[in-house]
């Protein structure tokens, strides 16, 4: 085996196989943080406030798909159980510029309108894909990215979603609060401990964000962390004794099948394998999957699959805050 040199962070193994197993040591500088006119000028441009996570310097505006009504194989399922896009922007590493990285929720019809609108507003689109089966309608994910200010970025990125059902002016209200949450329909202590982290309550679904803490991933100069889109999440709906699970698996490529064959094992059905980035270093593979069953069997399932990422490291995946 021999070591070469990844993003100036990281170590990677060749294997015999030819994969590349990444041995990384985290990087000892600070992303710059996002100012509060920064923050502002994204609020402004898509009408809406979003969330900035300190300690990973990124601002987020959830962008769900409320207008929708999914269901999968006839069965309504709710749009946090993963029908949200989502829009994040952070500062490069060297503070001289930003990423804005975006997660969409299309229609097929909507798809090929968008790239034409990113690229005419200067963004790149890095994936096309679904994630699921048996949906309806047919729901497609596009990711877009791009570089620049800040404030530039959000205008950018505004302009090309202004006439889509993505446009937050464009979407219905999310409707009454449920009468249930999921606090009131799962056991969330039983889960966060067969997880081993803690979740979050969205309406009537309970998600887990998992972050790749045991490497530092670099695309176009940022640092890749949980809240731009690099990290491994389990989404829950329906009821305890007859749950939806849905979710997302961030693996090197040396880990796939490891947890390709850990989901089937428990009975979760691979739905896509992909990729989300463009020029990620580590070079990092997305999986999605579904299942349905009991809650505590499905939380079985994701956890088998959490287990399988970064052994190189001992299996000590730590969760970045989401």
């Amino acid at each position: 085996m021999r070591a070469v040199a990844v993003a100036g962070a990281a170590t990677a193994t060749i294997k015999a196989s030819g994969l590349v197993q990444a041995v990384v040591s985290p990087l000892h500088t600070k992303t710059p943080p996002l100012t509060a006119s920064d923050m502002a000028a994204i609020d402004t441009a898509l009408g809406k406030k979003g969330r900035y996570v300190e300690t990973e310097a990124v601002y987020t505006v959830a962008l769900p798909r409320n207008d929708l009504k999914v269901s999968i194989k006839g069965e309504a399922v709710p749009i946090p159980l993963g029908f949200g896009g989502w829009v994040s922007v952070k500062r490069t590493m060297d503070g001289k510029s930003a990423v804005l990285m975006s997660d969409t929720v299309l229609l097929q019809e909507e798809v090929n309108p968008l790239i034409s609108a990113a690229h005419a507003n200067g963004l790149e689109i890095s994936a096309i894909h679904n994630h699921f089966f048996y949906e309806s309608p047919r729901i497609f994910y596009m990711h877009l990215h791009g570089m620049g200010a800040p404030d530039d970025l959000a205008r950018r990125y505004a302009a090309a979603i202004k006439m889509t059902k993505l446009f937050p002016a464009n979407q219905p209200p999310a409707g009454a609060a449920p009468t249930r949450t999921g606090k009131e329909i799962f056991d969330l202590p039983m889960l966060d401990k067969i997880v081993g982290h803690t979740g979050t309550v969205n309406g009537v679904t309970y998600k887990y964000t998992v972050g790749r803490g045991d490497m530092t991933i670099m695309a176009m100069g940022a640092e890749m962390t949980a809240n731009i889109g690099l990290n491994s999440w389990a989404s829950f709906a329906g009821e305890s004794g007859a749950a939806h699970i849905a979710g997302d698996m961030a693996m090197l490529e040396a880990e796939v099948n490891a947890v390709v064959r850990a989901l089937r094992s428990n009975n979760l059905e691979v739905v896509a394998l992909h990729n989300h980035m463009l020029g990620e270093q580590p070079r990092i593979i997305f999986l999605h999957y579904y299942g349905r069953g009991a809650v505590a069997t499905l939380a079985q399932g994701f956890r088998a699959a959490l287990n399988e990422l970064g052994k190189e490291k001992g299996g000590a995946i730590q969760m970045q805050p989401s």
